[in-house]
C-alpha cells in the first residue's frame, strides 16, 4: 500500500457515486463522471490510484444468482490435507459453477473444514454433482465434507462511507 496517497473530495465523492454498485449503462465510468462533472478519463485514473494505493480493493460484479437462474446455492466444505489445501483451492476456485472458495480456520472438534466453495446450480442435484466434481479434484486429500445449502438471500455490501 501506498501510504503518501491521500483521499481529496473528489475521491471521497468518486466512492460515495460507486459504492452502491456502477450505473447499469454501457458506460459506467462517463455515466460517473457526468454525475460528478468530471471526465470518464478522470474516473478512471482516480479509481486505479486509489486501487494501487490501496484505498479500495478491487472494483467487482456481484451477480445475482437467483434471479440469473441459480435458485439452489450451497457452501461447500471440505477437510482437506493442511498441506495441500491451498494448491487445491486455488483449481477449485477455477470450476465452473464456483463464485467464490476460500481457506479458513478449523473449530475442532465440531468444525473440521478449511476450504470453503461455494457452488450454483439450478437445482440440489447440479449443486450435489458440482460438489461430486471437487470431490473428485480433491482426492485422498480430502477427508469430509458436507454442502449448506442457502435459505435465504442475503444482501452483500461493503464499506459505507456517510455522505
Amino acid at each position: 500500500m501506498n501510504m503518501d496517497v491521500h483521499m481529496d473530495e473528489l475521491d471521497r465523492a468518486l466512492i460515495a457515486a460507486t459504492q452502491g454498485g456502477l450505473p447499469l449503462v454501457a458506460h459506467p465510468y462517463a455515466a460517473v463522471g457526468e454525475q460528478l462533472g468530471v471526465s470518464e478519463a478522470l474516473v478512471r485514473q482516480r479509481l486505479q490510484a486509489m486501487l494501487e494505493a490501496g484505498l479500495i480493493r478491487r472494483i467487482g460484479a456481484v451477480p445475482n444468482h437467483y434471479r440469473l437462474g441459480y435458485t439452489a446455492n450451497g457452501m461447500s466444505v471440505w477437510d482437506v490435507d493442511d498441506a495441500r489445501v491451498d494448491e487445491l483451492g486455488r483449481r477449485i476456485a477455477q470450476l465452473p459453477g464456483v463464485s467464490h472458495c476460500y481457506r479458513r480456520p478449523r473449530h475442532l472438534p465440531d468444525w473440521p473444514y478449511n476450504l470453503f466453495a461455494m457452488l450454483h446450480g439450478t437445482s440440489r442435484a447440479e449443486v450435489a454433482a458440482q460438489a461430486e466434481e471437487v470431490a473428485r479434484l480433491l482426492g485422498s486429500a480430502c477427508r469430509s465434507h458436507d454442502i449448506l445449502y442457502s435459505t435465504a438471500i442475503l444482501k452483500k455490501t461493503g464499506l459505507r462511507l456517510q455522505t
